[in-house]
């Protein structure tokens, strides 16, 4: 009972700090500290006896050095590496011709009734070459809602569809899709195939949906949809001098995973290693640009871009990971996780039970903080655990949860996509989350229906 309380008063305190704003990181590290600093006042050691430092105290802060490591050398290594191209990517300008390539064919369709739609699939297909919601936000409101407006396309139904442009695309350079297939220990091509099981029926639903909710509220609002905006208070995209052919580029990760896993299916023995293949477009794309600039000194400055991208995803996505894991090492550690299972066991639903709690849980998560990852990063590790209790994979809990996190965030006010295309139109957020809310409702429940129906128990 006293382990209870003070997990859920720790629970709290980190869920109030990351709601208003902290950094969700250093919240969940500071909370797992105080668990487990609780753990060791009420007896529950953190090693077994022999192991860990032989203080009681600093065997709190070598878990931390435990976590770190573990993380870094696993998945972690990978996501700084996805981080690290993305941003070269960005530095040389690939980035910004692929995703005026896709927005290009736009411009040649007549029916304006068809722009909804395909626009938002559009832009979900661009989140693989810009992950960010943010970012893609920023480049689609500078290129793409000028355009959308000047067909007479109204200003809220352009907004709304550009600020749930990155949502559930299934992808292997997915950093939650790194992360969630080695803690379940799925093959990552396997991971994303059930992703896109749910994610693809899910997204074209959702393209529906937005037709026809868009439809709805401008004929509700009337001219009201329709707001008046300077050109100068669009962000400028700079103007990028790369050749057509670096569309490609952003993609070579993704091209190689799946030319060596077909590969694979031919030729025994052959396997797949994202980072391996990752650091191989790197150096292919050093190798283009020195031709192209004729000079490969001239490309250094460029290229060290990608070591500080890895220095960004460690900073912006390993360490809320370790965070994180920390947390629910401390949890564990309190014995709470197999007092909670062993109530839900006896539930003859077991499975769908626990897999709609998590759902639940960070629906409501994601709306009051802007992004549920941050809890999803916080309980991965724990899933593969309840999942075996239960008697269910960990995918039926995992995946349906990693997606609502992705969807949740452009239901929130609070969210920095919404804020940012809000602003930049010149509107409340509010208005902007009545043009998100029914389609990004509607796909939050095809995914937890879809996943119930389709995925392995």
């Amino acid at each position: 009972m006293v382990e209870a309380s003070l997990v859920l008063l720790v629970l709290i305190g980190v869920a109030y700090l990351i709601i208003n704003n902290y950094h969700p990181a250093l919240s969940l590290i500071v909370g797992a500290l105080i668990l487990l600093t609780c753990s060791v006042i009420l007896g529950h050691p953190l090693y077994p006896k022999g192991e860990g430092t032989g203080l009681a105290f600093f065997d709190i802060f070598l878990k931390l050095k435990d976590t770190i490591i573990a993380q870094v050398s696993s998945a972690g290594i990978v996501i700084m590496i996805l981080f690290g191209y993305s941003g070269y990517m960005n530095t040389i300008g690939a980035n910004q011709v692929a995703v005026n390539l896709l927005v290009g064919p736009l411009k040649k369709i007549k029916t304006n009734i068809l722009f909804i739609p395909i626009i938002f699939l559009v832009g979900n297909l661009m989140s693989l070459v810009i992950p960010s919601a943010s970012s893609l936000a920023i480049i689609l409101m500078a290129i793409l809602y000028p355009m959308l407006v000047g067909m007479g396309i109204s200003s809220l139904t352009a907004a709304g569809v550009i600020a749930m442009t990155a949502t559930v695309m299934p992808t292997p350079l997915g950093a939650d899709n790194v992360i969630a297939a080695g803690t379940l220990n799925y093959n990552l091509m396997d991971y994303v195939i059930w992703h896109a099981k749910i994610s693809i029926p899910t997204l074209l639903v959702m393209a529906v949906a937005h037709y026809f909710w868009q439809k709805y509220c401008d004929k509700k609002e009337g001219q009201a949809a329709f707001i008046s905006l300077d050109k100068a208070d669009l962000v400028a995209q700079e103007a990028v001098n790369a050749p057509t052919y670096y569309a490609i580029l952003p993609l070579l990760p993704l091209i190689l995973i799946l030319a060596v896993g077909i590969t694979g299916m031919v030729v025994k023995g052959i396997t797949m290693d994202i980072f391996v293949l990752t650091f191989i477009a790197y150096f292919i794309t050093v190798i283009i640009e020195a031709i192209r600039h004729r000079s490969y000194k001239k490309v250094q400055e460029s290229a060290t871009e990608m070591f500080k991208g890895m220095g960004q995803g460690f900073s912006q996505v390993v360490i809320l990971v370790v965070g994180g894991s920390l947390f629910t090492t401390a949890i564990q550690s309190l014995g709470i996780i197999d007092s909670l299972m062993s109530s839900v066991q006896s539930s003859n639903s077991a499975g769908i039970v626990t897999s709609l709690i998590f759902s639940g849980a960070t629906t409501l998560f994601g709306i009051l903080s802007g992004g549920g990852l941050a809890m999803f990063y916080a309980v991965i590790d724990l899933i593969p655990n309840i999942a075996d209790k239960a008697g269910i994979d960990g995918i039926l809990i995992a995946l349906p949860m990693q997606m609502i996190a992705n969807l949740a965030r452009t239901i929130s006010p609070v969210a920095a996509v919404v804020m940012i295309v809000a602003s930049t139109v010149g509107t409340s957020p509010v208005r902007i989350l009545k043009r998100t809310s029914v389609p990004t409702i509607i796909g939050i429940i095809c995914v937890v229906v879809l996943s119930i129906l389709l995925l392995p128990y």
